[in-house]
């Protein structure tokens, strides 16, 4: 999976970060848990910004950012610099000024981060290492490998080099130097609400709990709640009854995942 996902990226290396507006209009989906667009609350709520994961192109996450828009967020989708095969410092800090754009172009004080996979660890290090906790209100990640993954240190055991040559693979692998940095200190610093969502189906990040955060994170394993859903690493994005988890996340609500979301 790992493989095939890295000849997909190069195949769309050309691809660059994507702005989707927070105004284009989408039809809110047919499905018996969708709330009403344009509530109160959510119009003056901070936008919401999606962060995409390795070699996650931004249409890719266009399903999960109509939801949202569906819910009456202002969404905007960061594909990462070279679909994120690179060192995810570097991205991250290219991230710091696309929360600065987001900001500017909303007048919002704070935004709201939802990451998946890879894109979880770059908004983390975007929050913990560049000074980003005062200027975003909730983070949420999907399947982020937050402590690594031995589907990254797989190749190395194959014979098949440091993951390909490719450095986010790298710094992915279970004992890496950023990992290391990463999470030495506070999993969780700032004021902001950390939620972490990871699935026991996960094909790349192995083992599954490395998918959870400390120091006070709300940690959801879908199975939990659900024992029947079946759902996968990409899955995530799609998942009706994890985009309950996300929309519970950021209006600061109780875990209470809906089993039966479309």
């Amino acid at each position: 999976m790992l493989l095939r996902k890295i000849a997909t990226a190069a195949a769309l290396a050309t691809a660059t970060a994507l702005l989707v507006p927070a105004t284009a209009a989408v039809a809110a989906p047919d499905r018996a848990d969708a709330a009403p667009a344009a509530t109160a609350s959510t119009a003056a709520a901070n936008p919401v910004i999606v962060v995409g994961g390795l070699s996650g192109v931004a249409v890719a996450y266009e399903p999960l950012a109509a939801r949202l828009r569906a819910d009456g967020y202002r969404v905007f989708i960061y594909q990462l610099p070279g679909l994120g095969l690179g060192d995810i410092p570097a991205s991250a800090r290219s991230f710091a000024g696309y929360v600065a754009q987001v900001r500017a172009a909303t007048g919002a004080a704070r935004v709201d981060l939802v990451g998946h996979s890879e894109g979880g660890l770059v908004s983390r290090y975007f929050l913990k290492r560049l000074g980003g906790t005062g200027v975003v209100g909730r983070y949420v990640s999907l399947g982020s490998p937050q402590y690594g993954t031995y589907v990254a240190n797989i190749l190395k055991f194959l014979g098949l080099g440091s993951c390909a040559g490719v450095v986010a693979c790298q710094q992915m692998s279970i004992g890496s130097a950023f990992l290391a940095d990463l999470n030495a200190g506070d999993d969780t610093p700032g004021t902001l609400r950390y939620t972490t969502v990871r699935t026991l189906q996960d094909e790349l990040v192995r083992p599954v709990d490395n998918a959870l955060l400390n120091d006070g994170s709300t940690n959801v394993l879908i199975q939990s709640y659900c024992p029947l859903r079946v759902v996968g690493h990409l899955g995530l994005v799609l998942d009706g009854t994890t985009y309950t988890v996300v929309r519970g996340a950021l209006t600061d609500a109780p875990v209470r995942p809906n089993c039966y979301a479309l």
